[in-house]
């Protein structure tokens, strides 16, 4: 058969790819044709109109909403997550070839047949929630990134009175008066002035764009008007990241309860472009202000005074708990739930949630690695190979890096990577650590604060998972069982490539 694939994940850079192998691999072994399309950070080359065409069957593999899911009209489809598919590829394969009516793979007859009937695998309303939140998340990590690394640049080269100096206000007793015309901004606060205002510029736009495409992952283009203005007055309010979240689900709910209303011929075309653009900007702007953001920025104002008021114990649990989020599914939706957290909290200007996440999203693949160094013969040797990129990747914060290690033997894998992204994290609490960019890694060591140590806390969590995924390894060769012989794979090495 020729089957097509589509494979995306909320970040864009490993799972997406090592799904799409996967696929590959289990169609090749079952005896099937097919190509992927994958639409990671990289971009995508679209399938052809006539691999769509000559497809028996279609996969979507994706935890965010497939871009263009409209070519497909008409196909057998079969949905799953990214990680079903990298972990049970050949299942879904096999669902595929059963949702076209056949497993045989014999050519198809010359004589003309009947369109396909077409079959959709449902999704809980659990599933549809993630991946709409997952959606918005994907497009607004790299405003995260870039806006939070510029604002920690602009702190190191021009001091945290850079933030007063643009915007105007105190900075240890000393007043300043702001750059009142942008235009002056290069010459009275130097690149420092313009990086802290850029990133500023990058970071306001967060909680819009996380608004905007969760609506568009659940009504697509229609919703994101709706979406980013709900955002906007989320963050004019004081909603924040939590009315960002209210803002998109409502935009969603209102524009596909608008797209359902049935209306005549000569008026369906202004429904698109006027009608339900305004009705829902309206709808969703008159809910925000006057219902719900009111309650929102409440319960916001009151979590970001607790995030301020955590101290001692309770900062370092926790550490502890998002560390273990962290270290829970390796860039999954826990993952980011975490890492979302730890922004919001940045933004807030709670420097310390931050670095106790970015310690423990390095822990898993370092620990693996070094664990792969010190006792080479519990591990395969495409897990070898993996792990001498999993040095890189974690050090950059790429907690990815250790998938192909918990996709060979997750029972072990995983518990360890929990408990040592635990550890780290809260370490790096009880150090009192602080982090002002988002994203980096080691490479932004000069952004830490008490950076010897967060430095500890790295080596804390990197020894807790190398111990006890070896000792796990240890008990299963003496209960008998033998070591794993995983057949060498590529996704490894897409990994390490």
């Amino acid at each position: 058969m020729k089957l097509i694939a589509v494979t995306s994940c909320p970040t864009g850079i490993a799972h997406t790819y090592m799904a799409a192998e996967a696929l590959e691999q289990a169609a090749e072994a079952a005896g099937h044709e097919i190509s992927v399309e994958t639409q990671g950070a990289a971009g995508a080359t679209p399938l052809t109109e006539a691999q769509i065409a000559e497809a028996d069957a279609v996969v979507f593999a994706a935890d965010v909403d497939v871009r263009d899911k409209e070519r497909f009209a008409g196909k057998p489809t079969v949905t799953g997550s990214v990680k079903r598919a990298i972990n049970d590829a050949a299942g879904l394969i096999s669902e595929a070839v059963d949702a076209a009516g056949s497993s045989d793979a014999a050519p198809k007859p010359a004589a003309p047949t009947p369109p396909p009937r077409t079959h959709h695998a449902a999704l809980s309303f659990g599933s549809q929630l993630r991946q709409w939140l997952m959606t918005g998340v994907s497009y607004m990590i790299p405003f995260v990134a870039a806006g939070g690394i510029l604002i920690a640049l602009s702190f190191v080269l021009g001091g945290a009175e850079i933030a007063a100096i643009v915007d105007g206000g105190t900075f240890q007793s000393t007043e300043y008066p702001g750059v009142s015309d942008l235009s002056k901004l290069f010459s009275e606060a130097g690149f420092a002035g313009v990086m802290f205002k850029l990133g500023a510029t990058a970071f306001e736009m967060l909680v819009p764009i996380l608004a905007g495409f969760i609506a568009f992952g659940m009504a697509d283009r229609m919703g994101i008007a709706p979406g980013v203005v709900g955002g906007l007055i989320a963050v004019a309010i004081g909603a924040g990241f939590l009315g960002g979240l209210v803002a998109g689900l409502l935009a969603g709910a209102v524009t596909l309860g608008l797209k359902q209303i049935k209306v005549p011929r000569g008026v369906a075309g202004i429904m698109p472009v006027v009608v339900i653009p305004l009705l829902s900007v309206f709808a969703v702007g008159f809910l925000m202000l006057v219902v719900v953001g009111g309650p929102i920025a409440t319960v916001q104002s009151g979590l970001t005074d607790w995030l301020d008021g955590l101290a001692g114990a309770n900062a370092v649990v926790l550490g502890a708990v998002l560390g273990a989020m962290m270290g829970f599914d390796l860039g999954g939706p826990v993952n980011k739930v975490a890492y979302l957290f730890g922004t919001a909290a940045l933004a807030s200007d709670n420097l310390t949630v931050m670095a106790a996440v970015m310690a423990a999203g390095m822990v898993p693949p370092l620990g693996l690695a070094l664990a792969t160094v010190i006792r080479r013969k519990l591990f395969t040797q495409p897990e070898r190979q993996a792990g001498e990129a999993a040095w890189l990747l974690g050090l950059s914060f790429i907690t990815e890096g250790a998938i192909p290690f918990a996709a060979a033997d997750p029972l072990r894998v995983i518990p360890s990577t929990v408990v040592g992204g635990a550890a780290a994290g809260a370490t790096s609490m009880a150090v009192g650590s602080t982090l002002m960019a988002p994203h980096g890694g080691i490479w932004v060591i000069g952004l830490i604060g008490s950076p010897l140590g967060y430095l500890l806390a790295i080596v804390v969590g990197t020894a807790v998972t190398c111990g006890v995924v070896v000792a796990a390894k240890y008990v299963r060769r003496d209960t008998g069982e033998p070591a794993a012989q995983a057949e060498p794979t590529t996704a490894t090495q897409a990994i390490a490539a």
